[in-house]
This record gives C-alpha cells, structure tokens and sequence, in this order.
C-alpha cells in the first residue's frame, strides 16, 4: 500500500453514498459514470473488501461500506470546506499578509501609510518583517517584499513602484577640512563609509554624462548592515556615504550634507515589490500591491520618492 490514502476515491465513494447512485454522483462530480465506477472499484481492490452489494435496481453498502461511509464522508466535507475557504481568501482580500521590507524604509514609508490600508481593507492583516538582509520570500513563506535595488535575473515576480536614487553626500565641515572629490576616483583619498548590503559590497559605481564609467572600493571606519546608521557620523563630519533618498534626503534638504560628485550618477535604482512566482496572487496580496503602487505613485509626483 503507498503512503498517501486514495482521497480522490474516497471523495468519491463518500458522494456515492450519499446521493445513493453512480450515475447521480458522476453528475454532480462532472465525471464519466466509468469514472466513478472504476474509483470506487480502485478502493474496494486496495482495502480488499466490496464496499457495495450492487444490483439492476439497488445499491445497499456491505458492511465494509457502511464502516468506511461516515469516515469518507467526513473527508469529503473537510475537503470542500478547505477548498471554499482558500478560494474565499483568493477572490476577496482577507487573510495574513506576510510583507518583508528593508528596515529603514519599512519603518520611514510603510508603516506610516499602513493605517490607511488596514482601515480600508479590514479583514485583511499584515505581518510586517523589517530587516536590510535579502529574505528568501519562498523558503522563509513571505507572501511579498520590497527591494530597493537593481533586481537580478529570478524567477520572483517584480512590479516596479518608483525610482529611488542614491546621493553621495559629505557635510559642509567635512569638505572643508578634507577638500571636495569632483571625480570618483577621488573617493580613494576620502574616508568613506560602507553598507553591508550593497548588490556590490564594497564597490561604487558610478557614470557620467558622458558615457564614463569609474568603479572604486572606497574604505573609512564605519561599515553598516542599516543604511541610516551611516548618516550621524556622515552628519558629524567624519566621512562620506552613498545612501539612498529615503535616508538621506531630509539632510540635504536641511543643509546637514551636501551632494557630491554631482556630474557623476549611481546605478538607477528602484522600490519594487517582489512576489514569488506561481499562478495568481491572492486578493490580501493584489490589493497591497495596488495600494502600494498608488501610494508611491502620488509621492513621486510630489517629489517624495525621486
């Protein structure tokens, strides 16, 4: 005998009883009458017992039958129950939301516009895993994440949301005592400060207008798993950092830092949400995703985000 039990014979041996009929039970399943006849012959062969006394005009169980009935009737409810509430959960948005998002802008940029969500969808929950590592969404069981990067080649589903640069920046006392880079080349003679989390740790890339291309491996003191970590020693004036947008741009804005190396851009980069592959997503996903979409969509516009 294998391992796994015949459910599909089971289920519908169960419909057979109850409908007291092959023919009935291969109609409501939407099968060949050969096909309900040849399952339940199946399960009488692997269990080594006739599960029917069958006749021209009466079906009647044996005793076998009438043992096994309430059992495989009790599966079949437990089947359809099962299945009903999964297609619920696929077709109107409720149900649990796992959501992997970088740590500082799940807490600056999702967080604040959640209530929002959780109002509008009410049945639908979110767990909310914040952290700067790259989670493995189908091994850990996350139903989607942001990435804030230039994607690799997966077989993850991507919606792009919006563009997020990353900025170079120093403060005004650090430039003054150390002088101001105008190539990346230069970075080599500057106390930099790194993060760990780079799709190319440890190296900068950068382009000019031109078509020039200029990679560098700058070093300082301070390496970080956390990219705000980096700004109040940048901030101090202690080093320079290449940080994204979301981070830095209140400091720019401030005066707190400035950018540098401003003919000279960075790798476009961007918010994406990442699903795993599969077939349609459930609605509790589809419905965050266009949620987000539209959030970042407006900030964008407002120049928030870009």
């Amino acid at each position: 005998m294998s391992k796994l039990p015949d459910f599909e014979a089971l289920a519908i041996f169960a419909k057979v009883v109850e409908l007291r009929s092959f023919a009935s039970a291969a109609t409501e399943l939407a099968l060949s009458k050969a096909t309900v006849s040849k399952a339940v012959s199946r399960l009488e062969q692997r269990l080594g017992a006739r599960l029917f006394n069958r006749t021209s005009r009466r079906l009647a169980l044996t005793d076998a039958g009438q043992k096994l009935a309430e059992r495989a009737a009790r599966l079949l409810a437990d089947g359809e129950d099962a299945e009903n509430e999964a297609l619920s959960q696929s077709m109107a948005p409720r149900g649990l939301v796992r959501l992997a998002v970088p740590m500082t802008f799940g807490v600056k940029a999702v967080a604040p516009i959640l209530p929002e969500f959780l109002a509008a969808f009410p049945e639908v929950s979110i767990d909310l895993h914040l952290s700067d590592a790259t989670v493995d969404l189908i091994g850990e069981g996350f139903d989607a994440g942001l990435r804030i990067a230039r994607l690799p080649d997966s077989s993850l589903i991507a919606r792009r949301l919006c563009a997020m640069p990353r900025y170079t920046v120093a403060a005004p006392s650090y430039l003054k005592r150390h002088g101001r880079p105008t190539h990346p080349m230069h970075l080599a003679q500057h106390k930099c400060f790194g993060y760990a989390y780079l799709s190319t740790p440890g190296v900068w890339h950068y382009t000019n207008a031109a078509g020039e291309q200029a990679s560098v491996r700058p070093a300082g003191q301070l390496r970080v798993n956390n990219g705000e970590a980096l700004l109040p020693s940048v901030i101090a004036g202690l080093g320079i950092a290449d940080l994204p947008y979301f981070i830095v741009g209140d400091a720019i804005a401030s005066g707190e830092v400035e950018v540098i190396l401003k003919g000279w851009h960075q790798p476009e980069g961007a918010v994406h949400l990442v699903t795993p592959p599969g077939g349609p997503r459930p609605a509790r996903v589809e419905v965050l995703a266009d949620f987000l979409a539209g959030h970042f969509a407006k900030a964008k516009k407002g120049g928030k985000a870009s």
